[in-house]
């Protein structure tokens, strides 16, 4: 797994979900819980990972929707 974007907006992550999900890439989100627990304050945000072999169509996919990814 790789992290594709690591951000703390949930807009932004639902998007990038939704993008990948309507191109048939399972994409999975860590750290929600951990943020949360830290009272959303941004100290750790959420990271959207989806598998090596999807790496880099997923990147290509959110880059052109004009979402920021991970170099």
């Amino acid at each position: 797994m790789q992290p594709l974007i690591r951000s703390n907006d949930p807009v932004e992550l639902s998007f990038a979900q939704s993008l990948l999900a309507d191109a048939g890439i399972l994409a999975i989100l860590l750290d929600q819980h951990t943020s949360a627990l830290e009272g959303s304050i941004g100290a750790i945000p959420r990271r959207l990972c989806v598998a090596d072999a999807d790496f880099a169509a997923a990147r290509a996919l959110l880059r052109d929707a004009g979402l920021p990814v991970v170099p």
